[in-house]
């Protein structure tokens, strides 16, 4: 199946404010592009470059004139159109034994305190048998325990203040899927990208969405907490340890958001972007 995906964003800043925006579709998709993936500016020609972060991440880096600025984006890519697979027989990996690029993602961060929720997270969870249908269960209970309201969205709320709160969005879902995961000696990871309502009712407007992956028998394996459901069309845009990690834009100054708009549909044929 082809998927179509992009965004449009305007802010507003008082001087000249340098960006940097993670809001490319990761490498890994690349190959899977119909047409490279346009972008455009307004006012036009807003000179820009990119680069990649330390997790790897395909970061945009340019300056935002003062006023209205927006950014645009457009594309289309071939996508299996499979739910996300489900590999019941993982297993969990010794500390000992894992990659080095993994033990960053068994520490405490800005967002995921592994220090206030650790005993919470064995009282929980502790008993179950390790493996994939652990991890399903910290998903199954963030899932029930967080209700989802957009009008709480709050950008400083972290893992622990989610679980007292009882209250969020997708990132605070996330982080206390990740952290608890941590707090059990499962590498767990962040990420960001678009996840449009694909084989399931359209829920309302479109917005960029978060999950996690977790490393289990070698892999990095791919759950919802949110959604805690195997869905269609997932596209990453970025993985870090938790959200601070992933700013979906960083800017180095004061702006103010005027407007946002992000879709994500299948498509029969490749459009031309516009």
């Amino acid at each position: 199946m082809h998927i179509r995906y992009g965004y449009e964003i305007t802010i507003t800043c008082q001087q000249p404010t340098a960006l940097v925006c993670l809001l490319l579709a990761e490498q890994a998709r690349l190959p899977d592009l119909c047409t490279p993936e346009a972008f455009a500016t307004t006012p036009a020609n807003v000179p820009y470059s990119t680069y990649l972060d330390l997790f790897g991440n395909r970061c945009l880096r340019l300056t935002a004139p003062a006023g209205d600025f927006t950014m645009w984006s457009d594309a289309t890519l071939v996508d299996p159109g499979v739910p996300d697979p489900v590999f019941p027989d993982a297993r969990e990996v010794p500390v000992a034994d894992l990659p080095d690029e993994c033990l960053v993602y068994l520490l405490g961060s800005r967002y995921c305190e592994t220090d206030r929720l650790s005993q919470i997270a064995w009282d929980l969870f502790g008993h179950l048998p390790p493996g994939w249908a652990r991890v399903q269960a910290i998903s199954d209970y963030v899932n029930r325990h967080i209700r989802f309201d957009y009008m709480q969205a709050r950008a400083t709320r972290t893992a622990y203040e989610a679980w007292q709160e009882r209250i969020g969005v997708c990132r605070d879902f996330a982080h206390l899927g990740v952290a608890f995961c941590r707090c059990l000696n499962i590498p767990a990871r962040y990420v960001n990208g678009y996840l449009g309502d694909i084989g399931v009712p359209i829920t309302g407007p479109m917005d960029f969405s978060a999950w996690t992956e977790v490393w289990l028998d070698g892999a990095w394996h791919t759950f919802d907490p949110r959604n805690n459901a195997r869905r269609i069309g997932r596209i990453v845009v970025a993985r870090g340890r938790d959200a601070a990690d992933v700013p979906l834009l960083n800017s180095f100054g004061p702006h103010v958001l005027k407007s946002f708009r992000v879709w994500t549909y299948p498509t029969e044929a490749v459009s031309t972007p516009g």
